[in-house]
């Protein structure tokens, strides 16, 4: 029952929601500092090429945050 402390339990979720704020956060800069509106190229255009390179992206930004805070 060790495993299941709540103090451990706190913390992992303190920081996942610390993580998915600071990736929201990070997506929201890099679209503010595009040329054009990823949202609406991504959604409505349904650019493909885009998507796969914001996907990229989000891995990456995902992956540096979750280094970080592990």
């Amino acid at each position: 029952m060790e495993l299941l402390k709540l103090d451990y339990l706190l913390a992992s979720l303190v920081y996942s929601l610390l993580g998915v704020g600071i990736f929201w956060l990070s997506f929201i800069v890099i679209d503010k500092l595009t040329p054009y509106d990823l949202w609406k190229n991504l959604v409505e255009e349904r650019n493909q090429a885009l998507a796969t390179v914001v996907a990229a992206m989000c891995l990456g930004v995902a992956i540096i945050v979750a280094s970080a805070i592990h």
